[in-house]
């Protein structure tokens, strides 16, 4: 009676003739050895070995000799792009306030209206405009100097936001010029600073 009984040996073995040939049985002690992270090197449960499925590093389907991150030319439309969309953004908001302030002694009417619409829309130009030119002189200085040197590091950058402010301060006159390059260095600086910190403080970084 005994033979006959099915126990959970003859349940596996049953299954596993019915499914085209029995696997190896595992008892309940070895499967409370099984790491719940990382797995084992081969998974009781599925049929292949985990180390296929489980991947360290980014995988991306790329050209022959290109490079994992886009270069200076491949980000310069974003940036002139995006550069222009918050310049408009910003002038839009400051246009509204500069008009609700200048317009505050008129009662709400018409010509009151399109005074208001009519300062949004110039600040909102004015301010797209200069952002804009910013990007674009800044996205001109740093792919003509990675092209220049060969290499693309932070150096690029500081030298790029640098000339930027020369030039686009150029106008003013010596001193002028002078304040612009000053504030070009400084915000590139922090900005090659930030892309950095974690190289700083000796940890490895968080993003890509």
């Amino acid at each position: 009676m005994d033979n006959n009984a099915p126990g959970a040996g003859g349940y596996k073995g049953g299954l596993g003739s019915l499914f085209g040939g029995g696997g190896p049985e595992y008892s309940n002690t070895e499967l409370s050895g099984v790491p719940l992270t990382g797995m084992s090197p081969l998974s009781p449960y599925l049929n292949v070995d985990p180390r296929y499925l489980l991947q360290d590093t980014e995988e991306f389907i790329l050209p022959t000799g290109a490079n994992k991150t886009r270069g200076r030319f491949e980000l310069a439309f974003f940036t002139i792009g995006g550069c222009c969309i918050t310049g408009a953004a910003f002038g839009t908001v400051n246009g509204l306030r500069m008009g609700l302030k200048e317009t505050r002694d008129m009662a709400w009417s018409k010509p009151r209206n399109v005074q208001i619409l009519n300062m949004v829309t110039r600040q909102g130009a004015s301010w797209a405009n200069t952002l804009g030119s910013v990007a674009l002189l800044y996205s001109v200085f740093g792919v003509a100097i990675e092209k220049a040197r060969g290499a693309e590091d932070d150096l690029n950058t500081v030298a790029a936001g640098t000339l930027t402010g020369l030039l686009f301060k150029s106008t003013s006159g010596l001193r002028g010029a002078a304040r612009g390059g000053l504030a070009g260095l400084a915000l590139s600086g922090l900005y090659a600073l930030y892309n950095n910190w974690d190289h700083l403080k000796g940890t490895s970084p968080s993003h890509y």
